[in-house]
């Protein structure tokens, strides 16, 4: 693949891309090497991108879907038909370099939430990515007796990236006994047949969940909640967490839950 030469800003920037993998029509995901100057906690987020017609950067937030002891970044995508990043970016092979922007921030990490033994994370679409950092990172499993994941797609395909995940910690080398009995994931779709059909939020405020999970519904004393959708996602389940009296949580003042708005109404 042939891009546009950056400018001279963005060189110092520029990472190679160690691998991609495609899922489906919809999604893709891919590793890049990893900035020597980036550090970053699991669940953050960076800004990576590609040079214009000018040459110019254009970035996007991209959550880092790689735990942070990782020697590489992973990122999971959309491939937006049209979208001035995304269509470029998903063409991507190995051996090109993209730009990667060395500052991490966020809202989706462990110091934004008080100590609790149960943690929900409940995502749609691509916000599974940082999920999938923390879940890699053993400080997770310290912090937390029970981790629930919850995934609401409009397609099994587009679940694969996160079951894909799933599947494999048992076996990780480094998270595997970690995570032993202590991990529920909860897919659902919305537009396909598969065995747990509906939105999550739908889900919740029935008490589904709840009763599949053998768990109880969400207390102060106990559980945990992050949150990374589509503002309708997020504002949905913002106001489920305050009815049970949860209060949002921030890295200056940890709470109760996090939500990461980000990247709503990102679309290219």
């Amino acid at each position: 693949m042939s891009l546009t030469e950056p400018s001279r800003a963005a060189v110092a920037d520029l990472e190679t891309v160690t691998a991609v993998t495609h899922f489906g029509e919809r999604n893709f995901s891919f590793r890049v090497t990893r900035p020597r100057s980036l550090r970053f906690r699991s669940g953050e987020f960076v800004m990576i991108g590609l040079p214009d017609i000018d040459g110019k950067p254009l970035l996007r937030a991209y959550s880092i879907s790689s735990p942070s002891w990782d020697d590489e970044l992973e990122f999971y995508s959309i491939k937006v038909p049209g979208g001035a990043l995304t269509s470029r970016l998903q063409q991507i092979a190995v051996g090109d370099r993209i730009i990667v922007r060395p500052k991490a921030v966020g809202t989706l990490v462990l110091d934004g939430l008080t100590p609790a033994r149960r943690l929900w994370m409940i995502c749609s679409g691509t916000g599974i990515a940082p999920f999938c950092s923390l879940l890699r990172d053993p400080e997770t499993w310290e912090r937390y007796e029970d981790v629930v994941v919850a995934h609401t797609c409009r397609t099994n395909d587009e679940l694969a990236y996160g079951r894909l995940v799933m599947d494999a910690l048992p076996e990780d080398p480094l998270i595997g006994e970690l995570c032993a009995g202590r991990l529920h994931y909860y897919p659902t779709t919305t537009r396909e047949e598969s065995p747990c059909m509906g939105r999550i939020t739908d889900h919740i405020r029935s008490g589904e969940i709840f009763s599949k999970l053998d768990r109880p519904t969400w207390t102060k004393e106990v559980d945990r909640v992050m949150i990374c959708g589509s503002m309708e996602l997020n504002l949905d389940l913002m106001q489920i967490c305050r009815s049970c009296g949860l209060e949002e949580g921030s890295n200056s003042r940890p709470g109760d839950f996090v939500v990461e708005k980000a990247f709503v109404g990102e679309g290219s």
